[in-house]
């Protein structure tokens, strides 16, 4: 297979990421684990986010059964979760809790015009439950491929199969360094970064602040309204610092990221440097 290395593939999750649809997923589910026969808010005893629906969909079944569900009952509850879901995305609507992540219509009205940029999705959803949730957004038409939950309990292997899509609608071999991924939460940074892609991470969404950091993203914002610091990390535009290609994404700590992301800046941070924009990314992720 040829290989293009001016290609670059886009991967978005999409709770928190690209939209919020209000609890809608979480309230489906519930539903859908009362429908076969367990207790009511099951999601209330298990943290959802970030993992993939393959995860979410048998944890829900155990802490309400105590036990993993067969494929049986696995495809079931999957039924159940995709029959209650766009209720819930309607109810989430009406009740003015269902919202995009400021400037991500510019953002992916932009990359969608660049050449040899690909934009896909990476995210734990079903498939058919990422395009419910995405229906009301106007969004969907942006994404020709992707990888999802469906089938795997790893984000790396959903990750994985995403760019093995991209790569039939490409008809090229991709690169590790020619996918960058973006997220809200430590465990899409921590995937991508096993599987050797480009990570950032936007702070408007579920992630915990510290937990990201950790992860050590290449990039952090807390939306895409700074739509240049975002075309910076992906190559589109140069570095307001002149700073070559590829070496601020690469700091000595991953605080640096976060100071690039607020900044524009790749500078090695001291102690009160540190604390000031730690405080900076709170106030941030707060505002």
């Amino acid at each position: 297979m040829e290989k293009k290395q001016n290609i670059r593939i886009v991967l978005f999750d999409i709770d928190g990421t690209l939209i919020k649809t209000g609890g809608a997923g979480i309230r489906a589910l519930n539903k859908a684990i009362v429908d076969m026969g367990g207790p009511k808010d099951i999601c209330s005893h298990f943290e959802l986010q970030g993992s993939t629906d393959k995860v979410n969909f048998e944890n829900a079944f155990y802490y309400a059964f105590k036990r993993k569900p067969n494929k049986s009952e696995f495809r079931k509850l999957s039924d159940l979760y995709l029959r209650y879901l766009p209720k819930e995305v309607e109810n989430s609507l009406i009740s003015g809790n269902y919202t995009k992540i400021n400037g991500i219509d510019n953002f992916l009205k932009y990359l969608s015009q660049q050449p040899n940029f690909f934009i896909g999705l990476g995210t734990g959803n079903l498939k058919e439950g990422a395009y419910i949730k995405l229906s009301p957004s106007n969004l969907s038409h942006y994404f020709l491929f992707g990888g999802f939950g469906k089938d795997y309990e790893k984000r790396e292997d959903m990750l994985l199969a995403a760019v093995k899509n991209a790569s039939k609608i490409t008809k090229t071999s991709i690169n590790p360094n020619q996918v960058y991924v973006i997220g809200d939460t430590e465990k899409d940074i921590i995937a991508a970064k096993n599987c050797g892609f480009h990570s950032a991470c936007v702070l408007d969404g579920f992630g915990d602040i510290y937990k990201i950091i950790k992860s050590g993203p290449e990039l952090i914002e807390k939306d895409f309204s700074n739509i240049d610091v975002w075309l910076i990390w992906l190559g589109l535009k140069k570095d307001p610092k002149g700073v070559k290609r590829g070496t601020y994404i690469c700091p000595d700590t991953p605080i640096e990221h976060a100071y690039f992301g607020i900044t524009g800046k790749g500078l090695f941070l001291d102690e009160d440097e540190f604390e000031k924009n730690m405080y900076e990314l709170k106030k941030r992720k707060n505002s």
